[in-house]
């Protein structure tokens, strides 16, 4: 029987690389991965749980993880109906497990080994020696992700994974996963791993995620404002499919934008039809801009948050210097080049902050800048060695 399960993942991104890395280090006692579905976080952590038993690591794996009825809502709990909850526990190791051991060795371990518990009994247990992990932690109270994590005792090592992406999205208030997520930040031997949209490896997640958002914003209720600007466009562009618009005005003026790059609303479309709304040579949207006696800029409903960065943002060269905008936690994160932070801030902050408002209008999530170095050139590379 082989015990090297996380050995055959290989890791396809960078989130991936840092998860498995986290994994393979001992120093790191509690560990927190991060992202939308499809990133690999519960493959990951079940992969390394069931090699831990196998090698005789640790001596028990312990999974915790809600189960939810997605029809109705309602939580299945071992009280309500023991061989559902454990059924859909096993369902679940099993998808997610398949291609990397087989069934068999992993039901020779259950009951044992591999211990399924309901994150609603946990009081009275303690889990020594033992990996615990808690799965979908963004569908526990906080109170019961509290209650597993004091059960774990001498010896064992804590995995969490949780999805903030969703619920932010979702517009949920004290997100769990979140709330952990900024708990173990700074949580000594604590490691956290953000994972983001290029980390989905999952074509299904991918097209499921941009199915959310572009539900989420066809769901928005639009101001007499914004539906002024949707007809108008909608008059010279009628066979193009516009899923919203988000009029920016009220924030120019609150953050002081006076760049004349930045528009006054912003025309969302669907992935497909940016031309169609622009038409040939810009006549279409800048028919309707005369109408309206505004400034509007069309954008593509896509997973690239660069676009709308660079739709929106009043440096209009600035997007050049974004290594990465993707999630990091439940917000979009900016990698920006040091050298151009200034130019992406703005003075006191405003440009940051004026992004933040309009996304959070937009999609709610908010929007936040960190500094990276800007990489070497070769030229520069070869200077520094000689």
């Amino acid at each position: 029987m082989s015990s090297d399960v996380l050995g055959k993942i290989k890791p396809l991104t960078p989130g991936q690389e840092e998860m498995y890395k986290a994994l393979t280090d001992k120093n790191y006692e509690v560990l927190g991965f991060f992202g939308p579905t499809g990133t690999g976080k519960s493959l990951f952590s079940l992969a390394y749980g069931v090699q831990c038993v196998l090698t005789g690591d640790f001596k028990r794996f312990i999974i915790i993880k809600p189960v939810i009825d997605i029809t109705t809502g309602e939580e299945i709990t071992i009280a309500k109906a023991t061989t559902a909850f454990n059924e859909a526990v096993k369902n679940y190791m099993q998808d997610v497990l398949g291609g990397v051991i087989e069934w068999n060795q992993v039901e020779n371990l259950l009951g044992n080994k591999v211990v399924i518990a309901d994150p609603h009994y946990l009081r009275g247990r303690t889990f020594d020696n033992a990996v615990v992990f808690i799965d979908d932690i963004q569908l526990l109270k906080p109170e019961t992700i509290i209650e597993a994590i004091v059960r774990v005792g001498q010896n064992s090592r804590l995995i969490v994974a949780g999805d903030p992406v969703f619920q932010a999205l979702r517009e949920v208030q004290s997100d769990p996963a979140a709330l952990i997520r900024e708990v173990l930040l700074s949580e000594e031997k604590s490691r956290v791993v953000d994972l983001g949209i290029k980390d989905i490896v999952r074509e299904g997640a991918k097209r499921g995620l941009r199915f959310l958002f572009e539900y989420k914003l066809r769901a928005r209720v639009m101001s007499d404002e914004e539906k002024k600007v949707y007809d108008s466009v909608k008059a010279k562009a009628p066979d193009a499919d516009i899923v919203t618009v988000v009029d920016v005005t009220t924030y120019k003026q609150s953050y002081e934008i006076s760049s004349e790059h930045v528009p006054d609303a912003l025309v969302v479309t669907k992935q497909g039809h940016l031309g169609r709304v622009v038409g040939r040579g810009g006549e279409r949207i800048n028919s309707a801009e005369k109408e309206l006696n505004k400034k509007l800029r069309a954008v593509e409903l896509n997973l690239d948050f660069k676009e709308l960065v660079k739709a929106l943002h009043p440096t209009a060269w600035i997007w050049k210097h974004i290594e990465e905008a993707d999630f990091a936690g439940p917000n979009l994160q900016l990698k920006i080049y040091e050298d151009a932070i200034g130019a992406a801030v703005g003075q006191r902050g405003a440009y940051v902050r004026f992004l933040d408002a309009v996304m959070k209008k937009l999609l709610g999530i908010g929007v936040r800048i960190i500094a990276i170095e800007r990489p070497r050139t070769k030229h520069e590379k070869k200077k520094s060695q000689e």
